[in-house]
């Protein structure tokens, strides 16, 4: 058997609070991977300086972070298997809000356990966050999906490029010129009272292929010279989800629903729902119109006599708009 090579790690932070924290998780040897493979963990001020083409630019990524809490931890690897599985598998040993990021990762985490490749030109990044009021934290998807999409709008600001209209699929896609360009995945275990969440984003900045790229849209727009960068995407993303989520908690998601419904894909979409009918093993297909979300996170619809219901997914597609399940609210 051939001996497992070894996910290298880079810990560095913004102040010399999550700078200690780092060598302590180095000296340590506190973290570790799902399947117990070597891990070689490197403090970021130890490396020369210099870094590798496309490689993710911690110096810029740190000097644009300007959150009180959130992402000033950051762990770094040029290629590992999924940064959701570093960031989950450590949560209890990391800081909220720490963020694991990778130029490469090969088993890419999504809905219903699909795995994938992540080329070069992705932005992979997973972070923490812990919750205790379970009856929302579905809805912390929603903030994280809300919070990347004007993040993607600040950097095209602070470039001086055209903004590009990324917008939000429920539940958790992005889209540009109706092709995925994005998807955010958060999984939750439940502890002492909290839950501990991990959120993920995968992002296509510089890879077109399979679907398209934040940057492709820009070069058709007459921006070659003026393309975005990861790591200030991932910096603005935390300097706007921080603020977002504090909104979150405070006040509630409905404070935040007027920007979301502005930035999602749905408003007044027609779509068609399946229902079993009584005592038949027929199932009928009928069109209700969305007209926003539900307090529990499921589509709110009106049908065509009127009356209001919530969209279920009918979890056997992995399209969230085929199949969906029409439930009647009292």
């Amino acid at each position: 058997m051939e001996p497992q090579s070894s996910t290298t790690l880079v810990l560095c932070g913004k102040t010399n609070e999550e700078k200690e924290l780092g060598w302590c998780l180095k000296t340590n040897s506190t973290l570790k991977l799902p399947d117990s493979s070597p891990v070689n963990v490197i403090l970021h001020s130890e490396i020369e300086n210099g870094k590798e083409e496309d490689a993710f630019g911690i110096d810029s990524y740190l000097n644009s972070l300007s959150t009180n809490r959130l992402g000033k931890l950051l762990i770094y690897s040029p290629k590992l298997a999924s940064t959701h599985d570093v960031v989950s598998h450590n949560f209890c040993e990391l800081p909220i809000g720490a963020v694991c990021v990778a130029d490469v990762q090969f088993k890419g985490r999504g809905r219903s356990k699909n795995v994938w490749e992540s080329p070069k030109g992705c932005l992979l990044f997973s972070f923490t966050i812990q919750m205790e009021d379970g009856r929302v934290v579905p809805l912390v998807q929603y903030v994280v999906s809300l919070a990347m999409t004007e993040a993607i709008n600040d950097v095209c600001l602070q470039n001086g490029v055209p903004s590009l209209d990324v917008r939000i699929k429920w539940p958790n896609d992005l889209y540009l010129d109706g092709l995925k360009v994005g998807g955010i995945l958060c999984t939750s275990t439940y502890r002492s009272k909290k839950f501990n969440i991990t959120a993920g984003i995968g992002l296509n900045v510089s890879n077109q292929k399979p679907t398209t790229c934040l940057n492709s849209v820009l070069r058709r727009l007459g921006c070659d010279s003026q393309q975005l960068q990861s790591e200030d995407i991932v910096a603005a993303f935390f300097n706007k989800f921080e603020s977002y989520y504090h909104i979150f908690i405070s006040q509630g998601f409905q404070a935040l629903e007027k920007l979301y419904y502005k930035t999602w894909l749905h408003s007044g979409q027609r779509v068609i729902v399946q229902e079993k009918n009584e005592n038949m093993d027929e199932v009928s297909e009928n069109v209700v119109t969305i007209l926003g979300l539900t307090s529990s996170g499921f589509l709110l619809a009106s049908t065509e006599d009127g009356q209001t219901c919530e969209l279920h997914p009918d979890g056997n597609s992995f399209d969230f708009f085929k199949g969906l399940v029409r439930r009647k609210l009292v």
